[in-house]
Order: structure tokens, then sequence, then C-alpha cells
């Protein structure tokens, strides 16, 4: 029998971090790409120092001779994003950090085993393991811990840009441990808050006045008592940061961009992949079934697995788990999910619209839990599949 009551943890970062700058920065090189060709294959790659930033990996376009026009875009997008996300330090500046581009044409073996040809269908552009996850924790159905830790820093983001707090800068960590009680979530026993800021003769006690309200603002009511400790840039002053006070590289925060740990994570990261790689469309596939599960009321906790092989267009397996909650039997979902998806990398793609530059928005705060847009972004989380799930089953 599953554990009751327990405290689970789990931490996010802003989009002022080293990681997720470079995260923010392959999304949108693979924006502009899909932005001009919307079947182009990216695989972008970031990595950010003290005043410089790289970017290589492969592309793959129909036009090969529009390959070089692109390549010049590439430093202004970099520093569009370095703009916006606030950087202008002396040692990481959007205007002053040398930008070096390396991209090049995807490999012609890859590109083999991914396209389509006569009489063979489109396969995977990896072999892989692949989960989503759902609960009803949340009324976006994720994990708690996560999704909290999430808003802490979007909200101090939105203070920070729109002028409220000018003291703020741009990198920062939030880290939330959930007390749970009969399965759920009731309070937080610690808040772990470390933000970079302006001046150095700013104390921790500064910077916990200015983002105590914040925090207060977002998280449930109640859910702060006296009991619960407060960590607020714990090791004092936080005035260096951002890749001048520690690198940064795509893909580092996998845990961050999914479910904070609570439920298991395939190990690929998503930022700088176009949606022929399955490392990002099946994962986002997959939580759009577990979400559409839970949705539909055939569970409350729902993980689904889905797996692949380079080259090959249908998954090898599909894997269901709704921890002893689910109305119905767990290999009845997996039959159920097979039947009103394709799960090609193709049928998903059609299916959540994916060939679209929706993916710099999702660098930061996280893949889930997000408010579908009207453009198309973050379309694997609707529920609009909840319907065919219940009379497939």
């Amino acid at each position: 029998m599953s554990r009751k009551s327990y405290i689970f943890t789990s931490e996010s970062v802003s989009e002022g971090h080293p990681d997720k700058v470079c995260d923010r920065i392959s999304d949108a090189v693979l924006d502009a790409f899909l932005s001009e060709e919307p079947h182009a294959r990216v695989a972008a790659e970031t990595f950010a120092t003290t005043n410089r930033v790289v970017i290589g990996g492969e592309v793959g376009l129909t036009d090969k001779a529009k390959l070089d026009e692109y390549m010049g875009r590439i430093e202004s997008i970099a520093r569009t994003c370095i703009k916006d996300i606030g950087y202008e330090q002396d040692k990481f500046h959007h205007a002053t950090c040398e930008i070096t581009n390396l991209l090049h044409s995807q490999s012609a073996h890859i590109a083999q085993g991914v396209d389509s040809r006569e009489g063979k269908e489109e396969g995977a552009g990896d072999q892989g393991i692949m989960f989503g996850f759902a609960t009803d924790e949340t009324p976006e159905l994720m994990p708690a811990p996560i999704h909290y830790a999430h808003a802490v820093l979007r909200r101090l983001a939105q203070a920070r840009k729109d002028g409220t707090e000018p003291t703020l800068r741009p990198d920062a960590k939030s880290q939330l441990s959930v007390r749970y009680e009969d399965g759920k979530p009731v309070g937080v026993s610690s808040i772990v808050l470390s933000t970079q800021h302006a001046d150095e003769s700013q104390t921790s006690d500064d910077i916990r006045a200015i983002v105590e309200p914040y925090i207060r603002e977002v998280l449930p009511e109640g859910w702060i008592s006296e009991a619960t400790e407060w960590w607020v840039n714990p090791t004092g002053v936080f005035v260096i940061g951002g890749p001048d006070g520690d690198a940064g590289l795509t893909g580092r925060k996998i845990i961050v961009d999914t479910y904070g740990g609570a439920a298991p994570h395939g190990g690929g990261a998503f930022s700088g992949k176009d949606p022929t790689k399955v490392d990002r469309s099946a994962a986002y596939a997959a939580r759009y079934l577990a979400k559409n599960v839970v949705a539909a009321g055939m569970a409350t906790k729902c993980t689904i697995q889905l797996s692949y092989a380079i080259g090959v267009s249908k998954p090898l397996s599909i894997y269901c788990d709704t921890f002893g909650t689910g109305e119905v039997d767990d290999a009845a979902i997996e039959r159920a999910v097979a039947r009103v998806m394709d799960l090609t990398p193709r049928g998903i793609r059609e299916h959540l619209q994916l060939n679209k530059p929706i993916y710099a928005r999702t660098a930061a705060y996280g893949h889930f839990g997000r408010a579908p847009d009207e453009d198309g972004g973050f379309s694997w989380e609707r529920t609009d599949l909840a319907a065919a799930l219940q009379s497939a089953v």
C-alpha cells in the first residue's frame, strides 16, 4: 500500500538560470526554422558562459540553398532572447556578448531513418522511452510541488519585468517541500528561494521582504503556517548570476521541465529538438494521454510510457499505470489510447499540430501544466480526448 502522509520536494529554475537561457535560445532557433519551413529538421544545442554563447547542432531543410540565408539570423535570435530574459550585466549583456554559430546540415544517415519513402512510413527520429503523467492534485492535473515551484518564479519574473521590483535580476531558483495528508497536498513545510539581486548591500532579510508577498500570493490559502521554514538567499549575496556566475547548457533541467521528480522521465531533453524527435513529441503525446485519462475520470493518477526505435514508425510498447486509482483496468487503458490516437511520429505531430513555431515559450516554467494557446501552443494540455477514451474502454 502506498504511503498517504509524507513530504515531497520539487524545484524550479527561472528563465534567467544559465541552463534555461540556453534552452530558450535553442527553442527560439527551432521556432525560426519552423516559421520558414514547417517540416524543418532541427537539433540545436546552446552553451553559455561569461560573455559568450555557442550554438551548435544540425539543421535539415527541404531547400538546402536557403540554409546559409537562415543561418545569418541566428546571432540576432540569440541576442533577442538574452535581452528579453533581462541580461544587461557587464560580463553577460545581450548587446556585447560574443555569439558563435556552429550549426550545420543534418546527417544524411539520420535523415534516411526518419524521412518517409515510397512504401515506408516515416520513422521515429531516435530510439527511446518517453513518459507522461497526470494527477488530480491541481486543476492543471500536475503534481503540486513542481506546479507551485514554477508559479513562484513566474510571478517574480512578472514583477521584475513590469518594473514593480527593480532590484530583482533574472537568475533564480525555487524549491518547495509539500506536505501530504491522506494522499493530498495540504501545506508547505519549507520554502527555498534564491534570487539574483542588484545590490551587494541587500541582505537575505531584504530579499525575503521583497519576495514573500508574491510567494504567499501564488500558494494556496492556508499552505503557509508558522511552522513553515523559510530559506531565502540562504548563502547571502547573489549579485553575480546567470552565465557569468555558472555556465549553462541546453537540456540539463529535464526534471524541472516535466514533473519535478514525481513521475519517471525517459531521459531525453526537449529543447532545441523539432517534433520528429520523439524525445519531445512522444513525451508531449504521453502527457496528453495521461491527462485525458484523468480528465475522463478513469483514474486520479496516471503514468503512460511509450517506446520507439529509430526509423520505426509505430511505438514498440504502450504501458499504463494508474497506481490503483483506476476505474478501469490499466490494460484496457493501454488498448484504448492506441485506438483513439495515432502514435506514429507523423500521427502525433498532426494530432497535436506540432509543426509550428510554438516552442520558445516552453523553455521556462515547465512544458506541462500550462494553458493551451489559441495558436496551438501547449496543445498537449487539451482534454479534448477524454470522451473518446471513455468510449474506447
